[in-house]
């Protein structure tokens, strides 16, 4: 019986070793580019990752390009570019090129630096987004601007990346034309971006600005941070900033609102009108 076993289990193997090789072709699915970008702000070389699509027939005018704070590989670049993809299959709104620009640490990149000092005791090493500031309007819009012809510039970011979006738009509404900050992480500094937000934008200059900003069911410091700039820019009114707010809090928590939230801002600033169907096909009909 054992010898019986013993031939089976050789002839199995035999059978196996004899089978022609796996013939299917593979290939890489490619979505864009990722570039090692020389930063003399940073002293080395930064990720950028870049999705440029084929500008279609129907296009008019260069594309617009969104630029992704947390846009590593494995942060919010993917996805992101996949909804501009998604452009070029359904028509709903303008195609984008899409640019990642990667944070190495965040905390120590794109936070404002503390000046509570409970904050900056707790949170030691928290700073740097006068920093990535510089880089990304002295570097990286550079870069892109030397490859691709553009249209508008529009800054998102979500949580953190959402505090750095709404600062950046509050204190220098010149870098970019458009700005989507969602979850923005107001509670940042006791408030200190709220609390300053009157301050700002009685000084603030901007022409053709727009702002996207809503706040998922966080509550606390973070949505009366959101409150409070949402009244300041009620207060202010500052002439060529146009403001579309939408409250998420019913529907979305922190770890869901960032997809949605960003394909209803760019539908809002992008989006074509709603395709008109005309009558039902007759296959379509309910007939009983």
């Amino acid at each position: 019986m054992r010898l019986v076993f013993l031939a089976a289990v050789i002839g199995l193997l035999t059978a196996c070793a004899n089978l022609p090789a796996d013939r299917t072709k593979t290939s890489p699915i490619v979505l864009g580019q990722s570039h090692a970008l020389p930063s003399e702000v940073y002293g080395t070389e930064r990720e950028i990752n870049v999705y440029a699509p084929e500008k279609p027939d129907w296009v008019e005018g260069p594309l617009p390009v969104l630029f992704v704070v947390d846009g590593g590989q494995e942060q919010d670049f993917v996805h992101l570019a996949g909804l501009s993809h998604l452009t070029l299959v359904n028509g709903e709104r303008v195609p984008m090129i899409v640019v990642g620009v990667r944070t190495e640490d965040r905390y120590g990149e794109i936070v404002p630096d503390p000046q509570n000092e409970r904050f900056a005791a707790e949170f030691e090493g928290y700073g740097g987004a006068d920093g990535f500031r510089r880089h990304l309007t002295e570097e990286v819009v550079p870069f892109i601007e030397a490859r691709f012809e553009t249209g508008r510039h529009v800054l998102t970011g979500e949580s953190l990346a959402g505090l750095f979006v709404l600062d950046t738009a509050l204190r220098t509404p010149g870098a970019f034309d458009d700005y989507i900050a969602i979850s923005p992480s107001l509670w940042w500094d006791d408030r200190r971006l709220a609390r300053e937000a009157p301050v700002l934008l009685k000084d603030w200059q901007g022409e053709d600005k727009r702002l996207y900003l809503t706040m998922a069911d966080e509550g606390g410091a973070m949505q009366r941070g959101l409150d409070e700039v949402l009244a300041a820019i009620e207060t202010a009114s500052p002439e060529g900033l146009e403001l579309r707010y939408v409250d998420r809090r019913g529907e979305d928590s922190h770890a869901t609102i960032y997809h949605g939230a960003v394909r209803d801002a760019l539908q809002g600033m992008f989006g074509y009108p709603p395709y008109e169907q005309g009558p039902q096909p007759w296959w379509n009909e309910v007939t009983d």
